[in-house]
């Protein structure tokens, strides 16, 4: 599976694609049966939910083929590589089990309020004050049906990714010691809804968040790391030069 000249042109201007039923339902089946024996067998403490959401549900199934198999062995991985380049994209090692429960329906729900990934909060295991530039982007399978907002959907503010990449040339990426930049963003926040199966690809300077969760359903989800196999020694180059690791859509098929 490869991604269209029209779907390359809308990831470089927006910062995001949708790619509807990239994965089988059977490898949807697999991950969610993992994914419910963990929570049934092992549970989870209540003390432990901040860090759970920040990081990673169901860490004994994490490194599961069931789960990694929906990057590896998967359409995904040859559409990863028709942005990366062949060759250059790195087989992932574990996935970011990501739930989003139902909040309290006597909660009010508020404002969206997204962020970058890479900067330390003390709960997704980095210190308040750090930030790293770790990946290339983002690869968030659906494995829940989102068919309304307010869902803990995968939310995206559109060509945020080229809106900080001005203002890292400005003012530098180190700004971000500081936390999270308040900017006027160009676009509103758009909450991604789908089926099992549609995969989000999205840039690493996307700003993102999971919207809250007002549905009677659990949202689940697995997220990868997309990763260049030079990210690394790019490092926070590519906070202002942000299509370096991505020669598919510097140049276009």
């Amino acid at each position: 599976m490869q991604l269209s000249r029209q779907q390359k042109t809308f990831f470089r201007e927006q910062g995001y694609i949708v790619i509807p039923g990239a994965l089988s339902q059977k490898m949807v089946d697999e991950a969610l049966r993992s994914i419910n024996h963990s929570l049934g067998s092992e549970g989870m403490s209540k003390d432990d939910l901040p860090r759970l959401y920040a990081q990673s549900f169901c860490n004994e199934v994490q490194e599961a083929r069931a789960i990694t198999d929906l990057f590896n062995h998967s359409p995904v991985y040859a559409i990863a590589e028709s942005l990366l380049g062949e060759g250059n994209v790195e087989k992932t090692g574990a996935g970011q089990i990501a739930l989003r429960f139902p909040m309290d329906p006597t909660s009010d729900p508020g404002p969206l309020d997204g962020h970058l990934d890479g900067l330390g909060s003390g709960l997704n295991g980095s210190a308040i004050g750090n930030y790293s530039r770790g990946f290339t982007g983002l690869v968030v399978c659906l494995l829940s049906q989102l068919s309304a907002d307010y869902s803990g959907n995968f939310t995206v503010w559109p060509r945020t990714h080229t809106l900080f990449e001005d203002y890292f040339k400005e003012h530098g990426h180190e700004v971000l010691e500081n936390g999270m930049p308040r900017l006027e963003y160009p676009e509103e926040p758009i909450m991604l809804q789908g089926q099992p199966g549609d995969v989000v690809i999205t840039h690493h300077q996307l700003v993102h968040n999971a919207a809250p969760n007002t549905s009677p359903h659990v949202r689940y989800a697995a997220i990868f790391r997309l990763l260049h196999i030079d990210c690394k020694e790019i490092g926070r180059d590519a906070y202002t030069d942000i299509w370096r690791e991505w020669p598919g859509i510097r140049e276009p098929d």
